[in-house]
């Protein structure tokens, strides 16, 4: 991940010009509603939004029981300091048994149920439009959730005028957003290996866990479940810290649940949980 300005200020030149495609692109929809979980992504195209819409363009998210609680916070905050209205609905993808199954076209269940609401809440505000920060890194991976969107006729401004994550930082930077070096934090459910029951009990050990690890300094890192056996994955830089707090990281762990705490050899790589599937599959249909 780019953190540093040095290596993020050339990809300015690349990335303004379609920044300010995508305002044109939000501004010709009238209003909108945004899919927004105060990561980098969806903060920008939340930004960007208020920046083409003013107070047409509202805040969406969905509490989930696959996001942690300080993860929600921050959702929040961030919000708050772009003045944006900020919407928040229960969402209950669990309840769908397609879901919990957790088979590799899970997150299409959860994106269904996360639009089946945006789109509610966008019609009952009289808004235009559902946009979702998908960015054109991500057209190219695993995302059960893509079909989902389109389905929906989800809107997808970053995605549309090719921005990387990389350039979403950089403007992030640029804009002033705190989320600009926010570390990826897909949910809680993609800790769990494909095939293994997403269940609440779960995702709670997982959110109490990571939780414990942030407050202990860790920024870039997974805990993965595997039963009784809690695997942490840390970017190579972070090793050092993980192992300066390791037996509180340890003691934390267990508290959370886990009776086993192991550190992964090779170091937190992204989209990790997908290098298993061989053949994509569509996802399954209703």
């Amino acid at each position: 991940m780019i953190r540093d300005d040095a290596r993020l200020q050339p990809l300015l030149g690349m990335a303004r010009p379609k920044r300010d495609k995508a305002v044109e692109r939000i501004r010709s929809l009238g209003s909108a509603l945004v899919a927004y979980s105060g990561g980098v992504d969806s903060a920008l195209l939340l930004q960007l939004a208020r920046e083409a819409l003013g107070d047409h363009a509202v805040a969406f998210t969905a509490i989930s029981p696959a996001v942690a609680p300080d993860e929600l916070e921050g959702a929040r905050e961030v919000a708050r300091r772009i003045g944006a209205p900020h919407v928040e609905v229960p969402s209950r993808e669990l309840d769908d048994p397609r879901y919990a199954k957790n088979a590799t076209d899970r997150c299409y269940f959860c994106k269904t149920e996360l639009y089946d609401l945006a789109l509610a809440e966008a019609r009952s505000r009289g808004l235009s439009a559902v946009l979702a920060g998908t960015n054109a890194d991500e057209l190219h991976d695993h995302r059960p959730g893509l079909a989902a969107a389109a389905e929906h006729s989800v809107v997808q401004p970053l995605a549309e005028v090719g921005l990387t994550k990389d350039e979403i930082r950089a403007l992030s930077r640029e804009a002033g957003l705190p989320t600009w070096d926010k570390p990826q934090q897909p949910c809680l459910s993609s800790r769990i290996p494909y095939g293994i029951e997403v269940t609440p009990a779960r995702l709670d050990q997982l959110a109490q866990s990571e939780m414990a690890l942030r407050r202990l300094g860790l920024r870039e890192f997974r805990v993965r479940y595997h039963g009784d056996v809690a695997r942490i994955e840390v970017a190579a830089d972070e090793l050092p810290r993980l192992l300066e707090v390791r037996d509180e990281a340890a003691r934390e762990l267990r508290r959370a649940g886990f009776k086993y705490v192991s550190v992964d050899l090779e170091e937190l790589r992204s989209g990790r949980l997908n290098e298993g599937i061989v053949l994509l599959r569509a996802p399954s249909r209703p």
